[in-house]
């Protein structure tokens, strides 16, 4: 049923998808859903708050799905299991943030509520009176007499996302002022736009496994991808068992690399085999830190990547090998973070591998019309025999380098 303006229907399913939808076109700014999990009107902490960067709710009950483009229409879409919010939770407001332009320029714009088990349509509400508002609050979730409803709320914010955040509780970065000068002076000139609202950090998981450096404010300046390693020890026996398996960990060195293709189509790998650590400043723009034989916390391995030549990459591909002290990834609870100079820390855990593989790769950066996107790939590969882990990568991503054998 399409609904009015700050009307309501009761919402009778244990689990929703609350779909946005609009259609784009030239001039169409991109438009992203959001979710804030209220209690007594304001979020206990900026983990309520479900969106890119956050795609889960601690609780489980709220995710982020991301979009669906389906010709000139698109869908951006949130799961909440109403069944799973927590009592304290009265509220979820929905909501939308326009990147690039004003909600007056983003034709069609709609939310609908849909039952998750039928997929049948529960509510829907169109809005129609947009102009230059960036941040929007389209409908919420609301409990009403041991149920839930849903409202139709429509309510715009010229202050983007930011702005709406604020008002529910959300701590959001802000550039500092600067301090008063000690004598007048001229007008300083305009200052750049504030960066996006964004957490301090996104954790990239299997249900949301990319985000964009674009849109969470990393697109200048240094940005370094940390790999470390511990040995997770099992103690499942005694004797020579154990003393193999321990021994075999006890020299333990991963590697780091990038394959990497630019825009004029250049490629090459960045390696510590061959001493090919590369250059920060001049192509590829990528620079491996050194070789860690240790993965300790406070170093591991490191390689840095130069975003302020964001637009020369095509592709990067990085992906660490086993150099020696094992024959498998598994149990060696590897933990990977990307640090932007200018955005969030990005990172994620690599899962239990239960293949005999020596080679993994943990994220391809790929430039798409301008915006860097990091996916997560944490994809375990087994090598054929006599072919080597890197170009056993080369051939599962399709790079075409020629490989010659190399020390380090």
């Amino acid at each position: 049923m399409t609904m009015r303006k700050g009307t309501n229907v009761p919402i009778q399913a244990a689990a929703v998808r609350v779909e946005l939808g609009w259609s784009s076109g030239s001039g169409t700014p991109d438009v992203d859903a959001s979710a804030l999990l209220l209690a007594a009107g304001k979020v206990r902490s900026d983990g309520d708050l479900v969106f890119y960067n956050q795609p889960q709710h601690a609780s489980g009950a709220v995710r982020y799905e991301g979009k669906s483009p389906a010709g000139a229409a698109v869908t951006d879409t949130l799961a909440v299991d109403l069944a799973a919010v927590e009592p304290a939770i009265e509220t979820v407001v929905i909501a939308a943030s326009a990147d690039g332009g004003t909600f007056g320029q983003v034709p069609g714009l709609y939310v609908r509520v849909l039952d998750s088990a039928s997929g049948a349509e529960l509510a829907r509400f169109e809005s129609q009176d947009a102009s230059s508002e960036t941040a929007f609050v389209l409908g919420e979730l609301y409990r009403r007499q041991g149920g839930w409803k849903f409202r139709a709320v429509g309510q715009g914010y010229a202050s983007g996302l930011a702005g709406l955040a604020t008002d529910f509780g959300i701590s959001v970065e802000e550039p500092q002022p600067a301090a008063p000068a000690a004598a007048p002076t001229p007008p300083a000139p305009a200052q750049p736009p504030a960066p996006p609202a964004r957490l301090t950090k996104v954790t990239l998981t299997k249900e949301a496994p990319s985000v964009s450096l674009t849109k969470q404010g990393g697109t200048s300046g240094a940005m370094r991808v940390n790999l470390n390693w511990q040995v997770r020890k099992q103690f499942k026996g005694w004797g020579q068992k154990l003393g193999r398996a321990m021994a075999m960990h006890s020299d333990l060195d991963l590697d780091l690399h990038a394959l990497f293709e630019l825009t004029d189509g250049r490629m090459g790998v960045i390696q510590a085999l061959g001493d090919t650590y590369g250059s920060l400043h001049q192509p590829p723009y990528i620079h491996l830190d050194g070789d860690d034989r240790t993965g300790a916390a406070a170093t591991g391995e490191n390689l840095t990547i130069n975003l302020d030549h964001a637009q020369e990459f095509r592709r990067i591909l990085v992906f660490v090998t086993i150099y020696e002290g094992a024959r498998s990834f598994a149990n060696l609870n590897a933990t990977v973070t990307l640090q932007p100079q200018h955005g969030a820390p990005i990172d994620f855990s690599l899962d239990e591998c239960t293949v005999p593989s020596t080679a993994c790769a943990l994220v391809l950066i790929t430039n798409q019309g301008g915006e860097l996107v990091v996916q997560r790939e944490a994809r375990y590969l087994v090598p054929e025999p006599g072919v080597s882990p890197q170009r056993t990568m080369d051939y599962a991503y399709d790079w075409g380098l020629p490989w010659t054998p190399g020390r380090k």
